[in-house]
Parts: structure tokens; C-alpha cells; sequence
């Protein structure tokens, strides 16, 4: 009789090794899937790694590009930022990588999946609510919440212990007191060592980004070419590098982020499940893109649609975090975020410097700004006798209320 296949996602490291091995001890034909969202790992030796541990295939998925164009840069639309700090660098992440996990089991003709997110965390509600909305038939066996599981690994030591005794390789390394994830547009930190948010983060834990004080004492200054909401040139008005290719602008300016001590972020969220967390993110290039296209949206947008947008944009970044993109309500709101962006077109320069995204400039052909009208020496087309009446209508019921409230007091 045929094992039923299992579609595992699969990192390399000791948790879903261990994974992958438990349930092909469980009688499971296990695929792993390894989603390269440009987190710079040794691709080969995950998928040898796999194949060594007891995978009968090993898929490895190059989602760069797609994350950038079909999920960073709608994002960026809406200026997405949770709980005010957090640009959403894993939770961006996390919807394609689903996505591909469930075409991967649909084309292996299955529809078991399987992960190895905490149960304590985010991330398993964002793979398990994608996996859902992309097959809603589908069974999931997520480890870290299973009884046997629990009952078998408490922690490290007895996974250690059982990849030991399965022939499991493990890479002899000195573990890192904190846990990261990282993607080509940011970094996370958190857990261990960084667990106690009254103690400040150590300088040797960020890696995406310098120091402002070890960044440059000269500005960097950028140009950025905005069609529709969406980056579509990166130029360099220092040194004259052009990329227009969609990852490859995100690489770049990561890069300038980097040099430029852009992106730092120390912050206690709110997880969807309740508990409060300290993480610690670095986001160089999108700080970078978001500032500028908000620059820009300052010179394109209407006023009433943009204190619209602006009131809904919290809404998306939760919808976002908690793992609900692609649900009726996210959708809704894309459409809308869609409409707002389609005059913010034209070019935003940003100064960076220890730290600071400055704005150099804005231009655009869709502009609503007029020069005269808003100048304090012209007159330009206004009538300044026409606030009168504008002011005594819209104090009609503030005068109304303070005479009630005058009434009261007599």
C-alpha cells in the first residue's frame, strides 16, 4: 500500500529536520518544501540535507520576485505599518510561502501539509489560515500543537537526543541566545537574550544595518520614480546606479539602507493570539521605499482620500499581521488602496543620513499643488472674504453646544 504523502515545510534546521523524520517515522511519504524568500541560505545543502534525513523529493521554491511585486509593493500602496512600528517584514512573507505549499500539494496529488511554527507565535496561524483559503479541504498536522509531539519534545535536548539516535545530521554550531527570520526586505530578533524589554539590544545583534554611528558623514541621495503607487526606477544622484527591475530595486536599496543605518526598529507587539512580545526588525529598504512614497502621496492624493486610506491603512496591517491576506475584507480594502494610488505617479528624492530618511524634493506630473494658491504673497485665485461664511456654518454647532453648555452653568 502507498505511504500518504505529506507536504513538509522545510527550513533545514533542527526543528523541521526532526519533523521530517518523526513523521516519516509516523508512515508518511514526506515531501519538503524549502521557500527561497531571500533569506541567503545554502540551498543545496538544505536540499541534501532533506534528502539525507528521509525525503523521497525535495522542492526548492525561488519566490523572490513575486514577493516583491505581488505582495511588498501592494503593501507599500497602503502604507502598511502595524501598531504604528512594525513594517510587517515575516507577515508579508508568510502568504506566498503558503500559497506554494499548497500548489506544491495540490500537483503531488495530496492534501496533507505539515509545518513547524511554535504554538505560542504568529506565524502558525498565518501559514494554517493560508493554507485554508488557498485549499479549504486540506489537513495540516502542525507538530508543536499535537499531543504526541508535546509529550515526546519538550525542548532542544530531547530533539537533540532523538536526531542523534535517528541519524539526523546536525550542524555543530554555537546557537545564538535569540531567534531570527530573515527575507530579502528585513530581519527579526527576538526571544532569548531579548526577552527582557527594559534592557537595550546589543549593537552585535543587527546585521541588516550599520550603526548610525558607524554610517557615512555625508548624505546618500536617492530618486525614486513612483507609476500608479508602485516603484519603478531607483537612481542614484550620487553615483548614477539605475535599477528599474523590481527585486532588484529592493536589493539596492536595502543596500543603501545598510550603508546608511536606515530600518531599526525595537518595539513590544501585540501578537494576534494575545501575548505581548519584544522583537527587534530591521527593514533598510522598505523605510526607505514607504518614506518616499509617502512623500510623493503628499504632492498626487486627494485630501478626503487620503484621510480615508489613512484611517483604513491600520485596519490592512492588522489583516496582514494576523495572517488574513487574501480574505473577503482584505480583498475589499486592496481594491480600495488600488483606487487611491492611481494619480500618485511622479518621482520622490530622499536624503539619508545616520538613520534619517529626508525628503529631498517631490515631483510629480499628477500634482495637486498649486504654488500661487498656497503661497502667503499671492493671492492666487483665493478669496479670503469667502471664509467668513465657511467658518459660520461649520461653528453652527459649536456655538449650539456651548450655549447648552452655558445653560447648564446658569
Amino acid at each position: 500500500m502507498a505511504k500518504e504523502k505529506i507536504i513538509l515545510a522545510y527550513s533545514g534546521g533542527l526543528d523541521t529536520s526532526v519533523i521530517l523524520k518523526w513523521l516519516s517515522n509516523k508512515g508518511f511519504d514526506v515531501i519538503a518544501y524549502v521557500a527561497d524568500v531571500g533569506q541567503g541560505e545554502d540551498f543545496k545543502a538544505i536540499e541534501e540535507k532533506a534528502y539525507a534525513t528521509g525525503a523521497s523529493k525535495v522542492y526548492v521554491e525561488d519566490l523572490k520576485k513575486p514577493l516583491v511585486t505581488d505582495y511588498i509593493f501592494p503593501a507599500l500602496k497602503a502604507n502598511t505599518i502595524y501598531e504604528g512600528t512594525y513594517m510587517l517584514g515575516t507577515s508579508i512573507a508568510r502568504p506566498i510561502i503558503a500559497k506554494r505549499h499548497i500548489e506544491i500539494a495540490k500537483a503531488e496529488g495530496t492534501k496533507y501539509v505539515a509545518h513547524g511554527a511554535t504554538g505560542k507565535g504568529n506565524d502558525q496561524v498565518r501559514f494554517e489560515f493560508g493554507y485554508y483559503m488557498n485549499m479549504s479541504d486540506v489537513k495540516i498536522i502542525s507538530p508543536w500543537k499535537d499531543p504526541e509531539w508535546l509529550s515526546q519534545f519538550e525542548g532542544r535536548s530531547d530533539m537533540l537526543a532523538y536526531a542523534e539516535a535517528n541519524g539526523i545530521p546536525v550542524k555543530a554550531s554555537l546557537k545564538k541566545p535569540y531567534s531570527e527570520d530573515e527575507n530579502l526586505i528585513h530581519i527579526s530578533h527576538e526571544a532569548g537574550m531579548l526577552e527582557d524589554p527594559s534592557k537595550r539590544c546589543p549593537e552585535d545583534v543587527y546585521s541588516l544595518t550599520l550603526s548610525p554611528q558607524a554610517a557615512p558623514d555625508k548624505e546618500t541621495l536617492l530618486e525614486i520614480e513612483f507609476a500608479a503607487g508602485v516603484p519603478v526606477k531607483v537612481t542614484n544622484l550620487d553615483d548614477g546606479t539605475v535599477c528599474t527591475d523590481p527585486l532588484e530595486m529592493v536589493l539596492y536599496l536595502n543596500k543603501m539602507g545598510h550603508d546608511n543605518a536606515i530600518g531599526r526598529v525595537d518595539m513590544v507587539e501585540n501578537r494576534f493570539i494575545g501575548i505581548k512580545s519584544r522583537g527587534v526588525y530591521e527593514t533598510p529598504g522598505c523605510e526607505i521605499l514607504w518614506k518616499a512614497h509617502h512623500n510623493l502621496e503628499g504632492l498626487c492624493m486627494d485630501k478626503e482620500a487620503m484621510h480615508l486610506r489613512d484611517m483604513l491603512s491600520p485596519k490592512y496591517a492588522e489583516l496582514i499581521y494576523n495572517g488574513y491576506w487574501g480574505a473577503p475584507e482584505f480583498n475589499m480594502l486592496t481594491a480600495l488602496f488600488d483606487e487611491s494610488q492611481k494619480h500618485v505617479t511622479g518621482t520622490a528624492k530622499v536624503a539619508l543620513y545616520k538613520g534619517n530618511v529626508i525628503n529631498a524634493g517631490i515631483s510629480s506630473p499628477c500634482s495637486l499643488y498649486n504654488e500661487d494658491l498656497g503661497s502667503m504673497d499671492k493671492a492666487g485665485g483665493y478669496h479670503p472674504v469667502d471664509c467668513k461664511g465657511f467658518i459660520n456654518i461649520n461653528a453652527i454647532r459649536l456655538i449650539a453646544d456651548a450655549q447648552r453648555e452655558a445653560k447648564a452653568k446658569a
